[in-house]
C-alpha cells in the first residue's frame, strides 16, 4: 500500500467522502481532474479505494496512514498558502471559511486584503465542541492556532489558523470551499465597510440576485 501513497494519492484519500465522484474530489483538492484520476486508478489497483457508484475508502486504516503521511510531509516542508486552504478538509469535523476568507471565497479569489505571503492567517468558523480536536489536528501539521490573529513576530512561520468557535455552523459551498453564508459575509463586510467597500461593489456585480446599491469606481482586484 505505502508504495502508492505519494502526496497526491494521500490527499485524494483524505478528500474522499463516500459516494464522491473523481471530479468532486478534484474540486475539493483544487487539483486538475486528470491528476486525481490517475491517483484514483493507482489506489484502486492497490485495493485502497473502490469505485462503484462513487468513491469509497476501503478501510479507515488507509485514511489514517494517508493523514500520517501528509502531516509528516508538512513537517518537513511547510505548507504553501494554497495547500493550507486544502488541509482543513482533511479533518473529521465541519468548518467554514469566515471573516476575510469568506470575502475571498465569495469573490472567488477576486478580493484579498490585510494579508501578505509572509503573514497569512486563515479564518475558520468551527463548532465549539470541536475546538480541541481542531487544535490537535493543526498541531500535527505544525500550524499554530488561536482565537484572534497573532502578530507575525510571535510566530515561527507565515501561516496561522484563527478559529472562530460557535454553537453551530451554517455552511455553503463555493467552488469547492466550505464558507459561511453570503448574507453573513455581507453583514461582516458592512460592519467593516471602509475595508470592504470595493469587495461589496464586486459582489454586487458578480451576483445578479444582489442589489446592494453600492458602486465603487476604484474597485481593485488584488490577488494573493
Amino acid at each position: 500500500m505505502y508504495e502508492v501513497l505519494d502526496d497526491t494519492a494521500a490527499q485524494t484519500i483524505l478528500a474522499i467522502e463516500s459516494g464522491d465522484s473523481i471530479r468532486r474530489v478534484a474540486q475539493h483538492l483544487h487539483t486538475p481532474y486528470e491528476t486525481v484520476r490517475q491517483a484514483v486508478n493507482r489506489l484502486e489497483d492497490a485495493g485502497c479505494v473502490s469505485y462503484d457508484d462513487g468513491l469509497t475508502v476501503v478501510d479507515e486504516r488507509v485514511r489514517d496512514a494517508a493523514l500520517e503521511l501528509v502531516a509528516a510531509s508538512a513537517g518537513v516542508s511547510p505548507p504553501s498558502i494554497e495547500e493550507a486552504y486544502v488541509i482543513p478538509q482533511f479533518g473529521d469535523w465541519p468548518f467554514a471559511f469566515t471573516r476575510i476568507d469568506a470575502v475571498y471565497v465569495w469573490t472567488q479569489g477576486g478580493y484579498q486584503v490585510g494579508r501578505e505571503p509572509n503573514d497569512y492567517p486563515l479564518f475558520l468558523a468551527v463548532r465549539e465542541e470541536d475546538v480541541d480536536a481542531w487544535e490537535a489536528f493543526f498541531e500535527s501539521f505544525d500550524l499554530p492556532t488561536a482565537f484572534e490573529r497573532q502578530p507575525r513576530h510571535e510566530l515561527d512561520g507565515a501561516l496561522q489558523i484563527v478559529l472562530e468557535p460557535g454553537p453551530s455552523l451554517d455552511i455553503e459551498h463555493v467552488e469547492g470551499y466550505p464558507v459561511i453564508p453570503r448574507a453573513e459575509t455581507i453583514e461582516y463586510m458592512c460592519e467593516n465597510y471602509a475595508q470592504f467597500q470595493s469587495a461589496l461593489a464586486m459582489l454586487n456585480r458578480m451576483y445578479e440576485d444582489l442589489d446592494l446599491g453600492i458602486t465603487d469606481s476604484k474597485t481593485e482586484r488584488v490577488q494573493s
